[in-house]
């Protein structure tokens, strides 16, 4: 029986000597890490690639394969996504399983290896607008430095003939270029008047692809070189969906016109309200993603919230509008675009001309656009129209516009709300719209009219004449 016994515990051990081997063998396997890019390039696309670069830097990856099919996208996000390429520890390759036009090409010619499709393409990086119509020859110049320069940070060859040495780019900066402006020709490849795009074989030729593969399987195997490897693939969530959504340029801006109508619309009312809601909700949308994808840093975020704060001093404590109002507005603006910025502690030198110019656009036009609308609302509230139901004013209208309401200059009565400058009053039993025009009057005191003119009562504080 003890015979038995210890066969059966040798076996036990041999089993596990052997699985133990196994995992062991499976955990030297080398880890090559793969990122899907096969949407439009935007700043969700940015933030699966950095994602996926951080998780393979984790992971201790040997190499990162993107697997890309894009017609391209916005500039901002494929500069930050080459950039990210350039300068990642663990080599990027790219497989191209049909299209890397546009900012796709930019981002391939990023990668240490280009490796095609038979019929896939790459090129036609021309900056377009939303119509596909060429912007100016400004945002194409920017356009063809990054080319170019992107294709010479992979440096040239050493060439050596008997006696002579030359020197040989691994990717002609001149062929990037071309791929932007239509203007270049290079012999034997493309005359002026043609944007430059590659087929799989003449990027192959040309030094624009390093092979040609049908799978991903193929590239990691016969070209990067590793056998038996294994692969792990970066997988989105919703969250990183949200988040992109929430950084796309647009909807910051208007995220920037809820704040900034949410404000004044909020000084328009007694009490807190709506607006205010509104504005906070719209300031967590705006800085909580950028927050988390590290562009926004905490100071920026309190210079937000000074500058609101300090509006809110010039507007509700201090009379008239000065050096609080005026610092107030330039902290919001300066808190709103440097939080779109990737510096540190106003250190600026690795951000980009083109990230400067695209956080300040869209913060300007938000507040020009939000400035414009809430004018505009302002004017359209209590009149006609879906706005006529918001605002409480049936009984006004009429009370502002009758003669009878000169007969009221002179008589005293309460301020029914706040008046900053403007609001509502309590006069012989009658509410009526009225403007201040002796600073704020709190709720509850006593004022005076002084004239009726333009349909507008004018009052003051009582005992300040």
């Amino acid at each position: 029986m003890k015979k038995y016994l210890y066969t059966l515990q040798t076996i036990c051990f041999m089993f596990l000597i052997a699985g133990a081997s196994t995992a062991q063998i499976q955990q030297k396997k080398p880890i090559i890490y793969q990122i899907d890019i096969k949407k439009e390039i935007n700043q969700t696309t940015r933030l699966y690639l950095n994602n996926g670069l951080n998780e393979a830097n984790k992971l201790q990856a040997k190499a990162i394969l993107i697997h890309m099919n894009t017609y391209g996208g916005v500039l901002d996000a494929a500069d930050s996504m080459r950039t990210s390429i350039l300068y990642s520890r663990i080599p990027v390759y790219v497989f191209i399983d049909n299209n890397a036009a546009s900012a796709g090409a930019l981002i391939s010619i990023a990668c240490k290896g280009i490796y095609m499709r038979e019929g896939a393409n790459i090129g036609a990086a021309t900056v377009v607008n939303e119509t596909g119509a060429a912007l100016p020859d400004k945002y194409q110049s920017y356009m063809r430095s990054l080319m170019r320069s992107t294709a010479e940070a992979h440096g040239q060859d050493t060439i050596i003939h008997g006696q002579d040495t030359t020197y040989q780019w691994k990717r002609d900066p001149k062929i990037a270029e071309a791929m932007v402006d239509e203007r270049i020709a290079i012999p034997n490849l493309i005359d002026s008047g043609k944007v430059l795009t590659f087929t799989a074989k003449e990027a192959l030729k040309w030094g624009y692809c390093d092979g040609i593969a049908q799978t991903t399987d193929e590239v990691i195997t016969k070209y990067i070189g590793y056998q038996d490897y294994k692969l792990e693939t970066y997988k989105p969530g919703w969250f990183d969906n949200l988040k992109g959504f929430l950084m796309n340029p647009i909807l910051q801006s208007i995220l920037i016109v809820i704040i900034i109508g949410g404000i004044y619309f909020e000084m328009q009312t007694p009490g807190i309200g709506f607006p205010s809601i509104a504005a906070v909700i719209a300031a967590i949308l705006y800085f909580a993603p950028l927050y988390m994808d590290g562009l926004a840093a905490y100071w920026e975020i309190i210079i937000f919230i000074i500058g609101i704060l300090l509006v809110m001093a010039e507007i509700f404590i201090i009379p008239g509008f000065g050096v609080a109002g005026i610092s107030g507005i330039i902290c919001v603006i300066a808190g709103l675009t440097m939080a779109l910025l990737g510096n540190r502690y106003f250190d600026f030198h690795t951000v980009g001309s083109v990230d400067v110019r695209d956080a300040v656009f869209t913060v300007l036009a938000g507040l020009i656009f939000g400035f414009t609308l809430t004018l505009w609302l302002s004017d359209k509230i209590g009149k006609k129209g879906i706005f006529k139901k918001i605002a409480l004013n049936a009984d006004l209208e009429g009370a502002v516009s009758s003669p009878s309401l000169i007969s009221l200059v002179g008589k005293k009565g309460m301020a029914a709300t706040v008046l900053r400058p403007s609001g509502k009053v309590w006069i012989d039993g009658e509410f009526y719209d009225a403007v201040s025009e002796s600073g704020f009057i709190e709720k509850g005191d006593k004022i005076k009219v002084i004239r009726f003119e333009n349909a507008q009562l004018y009052v003051v504080a009582d005992g300040v004449f």
